[in-house]
């Protein structure tokens, strides 16, 4: 578990949260959910990363979270510096490998998505949730990488 305290942010200025079923179809619902709400919200940062952040963390979820009779959560939150948060829940506690980056095999198509992440700039980190599985959490700053807490960043002034 990276993120004990599951982060000290700047407050959140926007929220949207809603849950999916743990299926292969609940990663295009949520790209195209992800696209709107951060369309809607006029966020200043690239709304495709984060749209391909949310489908890499959702997959993940579906592939490595799956527990018959539960579903997966997503919830994105603009914070007052910008920043976005992604957070992904399954009911899985487990997250074996996270603090490991190995190399993906040879010509498959699995071990990239976490890499990619961090290639566009995501800071994961993730925490359990007592008895409800984990949370994956990405922080994507809307101008490139994360600021450390607490410094840089301008403020996020939501459109009215």
């Amino acid at each position: 578990m990276t993120d004990p305290g599951q982060g000290v942010y700047a407050p959140v200025v926007r929220e949207r949260s809603a849950g999916y079923p743990m299926a292969t179809g609940a990663v295009r619902l949520t790209r195209i959910h992800t696209r709107r709400q951060l369309t809607l919200w006029a966020w200043p940062g690239d709304v495709q990363d984060a749209v391909l952040i949310v489908s890499e963390l959702v997959t993940n979820a579906v592939h490595h979270g799956r527990k018959a009779g539960h579903e997966l959560w997503l919830r994105l939150a603009v914070l007052e510096d910008a920043s976005l948060l992604i957070d992904v829940s399954d009911p899985v506690e487990a997250f074996a490998g996270f603090g490991a980056h190995p190399e993906p095999a040879e010509g498959g198509e699995r071990g990239r998505g976490l890499r990619l992440v961090r290639d566009l700039g995501g800071e994961i980190t993730w925490f359990l949730r007592r008895h409800r599985g984990k949370t994956v959490r990405v922080r994507l700053a809307p101008g490139g990488p994360v600021p450390p807490p607490g410094r840089g960043g301008g403020a996020f002034r939501p459109l009215v």
